[in-house]
């Protein structure tokens, strides 16, 4: 799988790994970022480089620095480049099985909520309808469904 980046997609992206590889001492690291950094300069990002990418991005996101920095349009342009990378895609197929998993509820009386927290960043969301119960986990491997009772 090969990534293109242009505009400000690549911008970010640029900016990010420029600045992790002045942080990183590690020579293997730094091997790895700067090839990232010379991916993301010709606009095509090839399987291991889109990997690191990926890696950045998630921490970007995450943390707020990629809105700080950039602004909500290079927030934009990080979400919409990570959705295309295999972690991204990830998350959307999981988002999605929790969508289609709670669509069996629709219509139906909402009859108990219940948020468990699991640990840190992690929590278990639990609901009874008209005799079935769904239990959706969510973390920072993203949504899915955990368990479905009756």
């Amino acid at each position: 799988m090969t990534v293109t980046l242009r505009g400000e997609a690549a911008e970010v992206a640029l900016g990010e790994a420029q600045a992790v590889l002045a942080l990183v001492h590690d020579p293997e690291r730094r091997g790895r970022l700067a090839d990232l950094v010379a991916a993301v300069a010709d606009g095509e990002l090839p399987d291991e480089e889109a990997q690191a990418l990926e890696e950045l991005l998630e921490l970007g996101l995450a943390t707020g620095r990629i809105r700080g920095l950039y602004g909500p349009e290079g927030e934009q342009a990080a979400l919409k480049t990570y959705r295309r990378l295999p972690g991204g895609r990830a998350l959307a197929d999981g988002a999605a099985e929790v969508s289609e998993a709670l669509s069996a509820l629709e219509g139906k009386t909402l009859q108990r909520v219940q948020v468990t927290a699991g640990g840190p960043g992690s929590y278990l969301v639990t609901l009874g309808v008209e005799g079935l119960e769904l239990s959706v986990r969510l973390d920072r491997v993203g949504a899915r469904v955990h368990s479905v009772g009756v």
